[in-house]
């Protein structure tokens, strides 16, 4: 029992961390357009992370993107110590991308590391893996940024034809008021698919400790509760390395271009949640900054830097993974 409260308490402090390390992409836009002080945008972010939890509730009516997590890896070969592990290894390249400035994705950084501490308590098998609920998650890698982009190509292209004889001073600052709408779209999205994570691995690890709640239909208010407001504070800290990143390096982004990224960032989130696909909100809003950046020339992107975040995408499993299995050989010595 004692290990199983740890593990609660571990999961939950992984979700205060991902909420800080993903601030950066509700608030990115919002400050580096300075339609809201950092403070501002931070509070406003928090406050629709949480709100997210009576979204997933009573609208979605159940969590489907935490059953996803919680079944990535077969009942079986699921025990106190895989998930201990995994968490260990999630929070460890969190904290280790944050501290570079680099907006991974803390859904499969947790993925990796699940699926790598289960395979080294099955001795080097990959047979522990769901592939079902796995592949669709590792296909939204590339998936998810690609509809992000096209998405606010569309309606960057859309929204400055239908401006164009708008007076331009008196059209920024409506866009500026309509961040705001944008802006908390997005956030809502964010802790609709971020926090469920988390509910899917304390799920997983009642299971495991005493077959507590059968699925997450079933979860006690008290968790996603617990896990929305989490994150919520978390995105409150804030990541400030990350925001310079997603903010001003991969392409300078207007107020018309901060709303086109956050809506189709958040009708991508929305569309992934009914799907029950855990995805990067990370690489969603830097699919959909590039996209608005592309509506003004190719060059507008600053490609160096998106290669950069391309190559931590798709080293996060792996890694993530290995450092849950040496973590798990350590654990091993001990318990």
């Amino acid at each position: 029992m004692t290990f199983l409260v740890i593990i609660i308490i571990l999961a939950f402090i992984f979700d205060y961390i991902n909420g800080f390390h993903d601030a950066a992409n509700s608030i990115a836009t919002i400050v580096s357009t300075k339609v809201l002080t950092p403070f501002q945008a931070v509070l406003w972010a928090a406050l629709f992370n949480f709100a997210a939890f009576f979204i997933s509730k009573y609208v979605y009516g159940e969590f489907k993107v935490g059953n996803t997590i919680a079944k990535s890896v077969f009942e079986q070969f699921i025990t106190l110590k895989v998930i201990f592990c995994g968490l260990v290894a999630a929070i460890s390249w969190n904290l280790l991308t944050w501290w570079y400035g680099i907006p991974s994705s803390s859904s499969h950084t947790l993925i990796g590391g699940f699926i790598g501490a289960a395979v080294a308590n099955a001795h080097g098998s990959f047979d522990v893996i769901n592939y079902s609920k796995v592949l669709p998650t590792v296909y939204f890698i590339v998936l998810a940024p690609l509809i992000g982009m096209i998405v606010a190509f569309i309606i960057t292209v859309i929204i400055v034809n239908i401006c164009r004889k708008a007076n331009p001073y008196r059209a920024e600052n409506w866009f500026k008021r309509l961040q705001l709408v944008s802006s908390a779209a997005f956030s809502l999205g964010h802790g609709g698919n971020d926090a469920q994570k988390v509910m899917g691995i304390i799920i997983a690890a009642a299971m495991v400790a005493h077959g507590l709640i059968p699925d997450l239909k079933s979860v006690p208010d008290w968790v996603p509760f617990a896990c929305f407001t989490a994150i919520g504070l978390g995105t409150l800290s804030g990541g400030w390395k990350i925001v310079k990143t997603m903010g001003s390096r991969i392409t300078k982004v207007t107020p018309l271009e901060g709303v086109s990224a956050e809506t189709a960032g958040a009708v991508t989130l929305y569309l992934t949640e009914s799907l029950g696909i855990p995805v990067s909100t990370t690489h969603t809003i830097t699919g959909s900054i590039i996209g608005v950046g592309a509506t003004k020339r190719l060059s507008a992107v600053r490609w160096g830097v998106t290669v950069n975040l391309l190559w931590a995408w798709i080293l996060t499993i792996p890694i993530s993974a290995m450092l849950a299995a040496g973590t798990y050989f350590i654990v091993s010595l001990f318990i």
